[in-house]
């Protein structure tokens, strides 16, 4: 299984849906623990990088910051 790399505004889409009907996410913060908002209703949320990983579909875009921000 290969690593995603997440940076900060990353635009990302998961697996399942959102009770909002969204999955469409954008990452706030990473680390450890990733916080990211829902781009449907605004709610934010923090969850570990292993189960962001695996609910992950696909990274929509990547941030156009530098390489090492948010690592």
């Amino acid at each position: 299984m290969e690593i995603l790399k997440f940076k900060i505004n990353d635009l990302i889409e998961l697996k399942k849906p959102h009770p909002c009907g969204s999955k469409i996410f954008k990452i706030l913060r990473v680390g450890s623990d990733i916080r990211i908002v829902c781009q449907g209703c605004g709610r934010d949320m923090v969850l570990n990088r292993l189960k962001l990983e695996k609910a992950t579909k696909k990274i929509l875009t990547k941030s156009e910051e530098g390489d090492n921000h948010g690592e």
